[in-house]
């Protein structure tokens, strides 16, 4: 095992690569239950989702881990699973059977993409100072969802955000966050693991001791065992889901989930120096295989699309550098085809500190931007604030493309611009007229 994952070229261990592992999953761990309670909106049952959802997560992962040996985690995309339900089910009144096949189809093309270098040489084409501006915007974006999650950032009418109320929870949630600071402050290792432990356990009173949320516990112990539900596999369309009025829903699943697997491999790639000796994302077309194969899996299972997680960033920070740490995610989600309602133990507030503190890390790379140059600065701003500030990765690599190639244009400098980031362009015009 050391020797196939290179562990010692890597410098880490079997127990760091587990303990990162084991975090990773606990800081994804939530789309078991939430990516089932979005598409069940589609009118898909939930417990069919779930089992979706647990071997897609497995089986994305593995390859991950074993194929492209990074420690990545593949699971499906919450917005991709929003566009799913809202845009195509919902909006565009597409039977979710045939919403399946699309998913199906746009992996394809992943694969075709991906196998022909396409996607890897569309990745060289992006500037290195986007890249840097790209892993800050994807740390302060884990950061939100961090604090949204613990409820310390909440919606206010008159001001669209706000701090929330000093409640049970909010106050559980802080101690969590400066016990995890403490312990990664003193370079303790498996500090995010521990974290994750102590709030869990810390929030375990709060409900019906305390009377938060409604006299509900946040820790809401459900059992231990539910038989898995094999009822969506296989249960896609492909026939109709090839019918003209069908192929923007297809093209929409691959704009949008190239643009958000690219910037993850490359946001995390620059933060954590999993790069190769030509500074590039390390195994990136393996990488993006697997992200390409998890989408067409994802079709056949019955979820909607699985893309690379920014959560893996977790597990990155306590150390993870090869595909054990994958592999070990992997095999943590598989148990959970038959232990669901374990998930209930860990709440949101207990990966909430650990989300937070990873935005910390990711944001060192805006130290390597060059400031002073408008025409690099611009750009580089609007990636690092539009993810965060519009909830999504995809707008943020649009909006920061698109602006360094009219500034490189306007000033002269041509040569920044590469017939890769061109076709990159027209790809991004292409999703925002199909958004």
């Amino acid at each position: 095992m050391p020797a196939f994952f290179q562990l010692e070229k890597n410098k880490t261990s079997i127990q760091t690569e587990i303990i990162a592992g084991l975090s990773s999953f606990l800081a994804t761990s939530y789309i078991i239950v939430v990516n089932p309670s979005i598409l069940k909106q589609a009118g898909m049952p939930f417990a069919g989702v779930l089992t979706a959802t647990v071997l897609v997560c497995f089986f994305s992962s593995l390859m991950m881990g074993l194929y492209a040996k990074n420690p990545i985690l593949v699971a499906p995309g919450m917005g991709l699973s929003a566009f799913f339900t809202f845009s195509a089910v919902i909006g565009m009144h597409v039977p979710w059977q045939t919403a399946l096949g699309a998913v199906f189809w746009s992996g394809i093309i992943f694969l075709l993409l991906s196998f022909f270098n396409i996607r890897t040489y569309i990745v060289k084409a992006i500037p290195k100072t986007l890249r840097y501006a790209i892993a800050a915007g994807i740390g302060l974006f884990i950061t939100l969802i961090g604090f949204i999650n613990a409820g310390f950032i909440v919606h206010r009418p008159a001001t669209i955000i706000g701090a929330g109320a000093l409640n049970p929870s909010l106050l559980t949630f802080l101690a969590g966050l400066l016990f995890t600071a403490i312990l990664l402050t003193r370079r303790v290792k498996g500090a995010i693991l521990m974290g994750i432990l102590f709030t869990t356990i810390a929030a375990y009173p709060i409900g019906r001791w305390y009377g938060f949320d409604n006299g509900q516990p946040l820790v809401n112990w459900q059992g231990i065992f539910a038989a898995p539900d094999f009822s969506l596999l296989f249960r896609l369309d492909f026939v109709h889901s090839l019918q003209w009025s069908v192929w923007p829903v297809i093209f929409a699943f691959v704009f949008t989930d190239m643009f958000d697997s690219l910037s993850t491999f490359v946001g995390l790639s620059e933060a954590s120096g999993l790069l190769d000796e030509q500074g590039e994302p390390r195994n990136i077309k393996q990488s993006l295989l697997v992200d390409a194969m998890s989408t067409a899996i994802a079709g056949l299972l019955g979820s909607s699309p699985g893309t690379a997680y920014i959560e893996s960033a977790v597990g990155i920070e306590a150390g993870g550098r090869t595909g054990l740490t994958a592999v070990t995610g992997a095999l943590l989600f598989l148990p959970f085809l038959f232990l669901a309602p374990l998930l209930s133990v860990v709440p949101a507030i207990a990966t909430a500190p650990a989300l937070v503190l990873v935005g910390v890390f990711m944001v060192h790379p805006v130290t390597k931007i060059n400031w002073v140059q408008m025409d690099d600065a611009i750009p580089a701003f609007l990636a690092m604030v539009l993810i965060p500030f519009t909830y999504s990765i995809t707008q943020g690599i649009i909006w920061s493309f698109l602006s360094w190639t009219a500034l490189k244009l306007v000033t002269g400098k041509r040569e920044a611009i590469s017939p890769a980031l061109l076709i990159i362009d027209a790809f991004a015009i292409l999703a925002l007229i199909l958004e």
